[in-house]
């Protein structure tokens, strides 16, 4: 099973494939979840260069409504890939209203994670397909005690993830294809996130990019970080980190 995703910004009314996403607000009614858009947000595309050309023409805002001014960077760190290791320098902005500093978080990546979030995003995958972490780690390279890691933490918190994912899939197009149990919460979790990049892709018309990156962005790139999710019937997972 491969899980779609869209990588695009807003500009104006038009929605850009590449460059961030824009945030998707929701807040609870007495008929259920609504959904809005914000401004665009911290969540950025791999093209660090496109990141810097956005953040100098005032085209990233923050979750305030301001928009980011370019504030040096955070530190540097390596994200290992299916088949490479890329060192990346996220950019870090500064709100011009509420002050605040944000670190850019790539959308490639999982906050406090070495690992792409396609490398763990195959891993999650083969675990609803039934394999075992050692074998998981012997496919991908990595340590057997770092995938068990990432697929008890994901596991410990898959029913909130699916029905997370499950609702952002409704909300975004009335009749989302929604997966058929398969007899696992593990599984239907992974299958949740897929249902959901599958609805975004419908409902803005662009075209299917790659694997994970609509759950790290989401998720705020906290998919596998500690309190997420956070239980909070107030629910404003946005498709961006702050950090």
């Amino acid at each position: 099973m491969e899980l779609p995703v869209l990588v695009f910004r807003r500009h104006g009314d038009q929605v850009l494939v590449g460059a961030a996403l824009p945030l998707l607000d929701w807040r609870l009614s007495s008929g259920g979840l609504l959904a809005g858009w914000r401004p665009p947000v911290l969540t950025v595309s791999a093209d660090q260069a496109e990141v810097d050309r956005s953040l100098r023409a005032g085209e990233l805002g923050c979750p305030c409504g301001g928009v980011l001014v370019p504030w040096g960077s955070a530190r540097p760190r390596s994200l290992r890939g299916l088949g490479s290791t890329v060192r990346v320098r996220p950019r870090r902005g500064r709100c011009r209203v509420c002050a605040v500093t944000h670190v850019l978080l790539l959308v490639d990546g999982l906050l406090r994670r070495a690992d792409t979030a396609a490398v763990i995003g195959s891993a999650l995958l083969g675990k609803a397909a039934g394999q075992g972490h050692r074998a998981i780690a012997a496919r991908l390279g990595r340590a057997p005690s770092t995938v068990r890691g990432w697929l008890r933490r994901f596991g410990c918190r898959a029913e909130s993830v699916r029905s997370a994912f499950t609702a952002l899939a409704v909300t975004l197009v009335v009749d989302a294809v929604l997966p058929e149990p398969t007899g696992t919460v593990f599984a239907d979790a992974v299958a949740a996130i897929g249902a959901a990049a599958s609805a975004s892709a419908r409902r803005f018309g662009v075209p299917i990019v790659s694997g994970w990156s609509l759950a790290s962005a989401v998720s705020a790139g906290r998919l596998l970080a500690p309190g997420w999710p956070d239980g909070s019937s107030n629910t404003s997972w946005p498709w961006a980190a702050v950090v």
